[in-house]
């Protein structure tokens, strides 16, 4: 079941309309997980960090060995031909994606010289600013890079995250607050994580253990420039059970509020609304 509808594919140097297949049954990709992508955001007629994140999923490509292709200038540009065919009030989600087609001589380890390439367009609606989500603590943790390409958007690391999601839903709640293998919370299952306490805002360092993400810097950024002082630093799950508000922070919906974690509840305060104002603003300077 795709993600969203009204689906058109790049694949093979074209435009096709709809979730056409691109792999095969041998290509690496599929049998050995060696995939990569990365997302950006039509919507309101912007594209913000477009470039950002063709940049990153060369990056995530190299960092599972697998040679990327497309130039991130050429991607952008394949990207916004693609996105001029929809309406201007859409909001799409644009997924550029590498996978591995050939094995070495073990199979294991991807074989250079030849990547797929596909960049897939999904209308999928942005969620509504006040609609907020729930967290609890799981079991799973995040990786280290000793164990796993913590440093790639990487689809192989997804079904860890699934786990994490699925056990907090289980328990009645929408997301799950997960932590490192230190014990220190990293991020939320789908998206960075940010919390305010007495007017200052905290995010946790990027320790390499979690991918700090592109959205993640912006608000960064943008929050500091608006007088607020944001901190990256380790936190625990105590420091969030004791913060006025938190909000994650993740390309899909770019600023989501959380309204409770376990028993504890959350406004929707002046932090929340400055980082979806902030943003909103910023990217103004970003159109199609």
């Amino acid at each position: 079941m795709a993600f969203g509808k009204n689906i058109r594919t790049w694949f093979d140097g074209a435009w096709h309309e709809g979730d056409i297949p691109v792999m095969r049954a041998a290509d690496h990709g599929l049998w050995q997980g060696s995939s990569v992508f990365d997302g950006a955001r039509l919507f309101d007629g912007l594209v913000p960090d477009l470039d950002r994140h063709c940049a990153r999923v060369n990056a995530s490509a190299e960092a599972l060995m697998i040679e990327p292709t497309i130039e991130p200038a050429e991607m952008v540009e394949i990207a916004r031909e693609g996105l001029r065919k929809y309406s201007r009030d859409a909001a799409v989600y644009v997924r550029p994606m590498y996978w591995a087609i050939h094995g070495s001589d073990l199979g294991v380890a991807p074989a250079k010289g030849a990547t797929g390439f596909a960049l897939c367009l999904e209308e999928v609606p942005m969620p509504a600013p006040d609609k907020a989500t729930t967290l609890t603590t799981t079991q799973f943790r995040r990786p280290v890079l000793a164990d796993n390409v913590c440093n790639a958007k990487a689809g192989c690391l997804y079904p860890n995250n699934a786990r994490m999601l699925v056990e907090a839903q289980s328990k009645g709640f929408g997301n799950a607050l997960v932590q490192d293998a230190m014990g220190n919370v990293a991020e939320s299952a789908t998206a960075n994580i940010f919390m305010a306490c007495d007017g200052e805002i905290f995010t946790p360092i990027a320790n390499g253990t979690f991918l700090a993400g592109i959205t993640r810097a912006r608000h960064i950024e943008n929050l500091r420039a608006a007088g607020f002082s944001v901190h990256e630093t380790v936190l625990t799950l105590d420091d969030f059970r004791n913060a006025d508000e938190v909000f994650l922070s993740g390309n899909f919906a770019k600023v989501t509020p959380v309204a409770a974690f376990d028993d504890i509840r959350y406004e929707i305060g002046p932090v929340v609304r400055a980082a979806r104002e902030t943003y909103w603003d910023w990217a103004l300077g970003a159109p199609l």
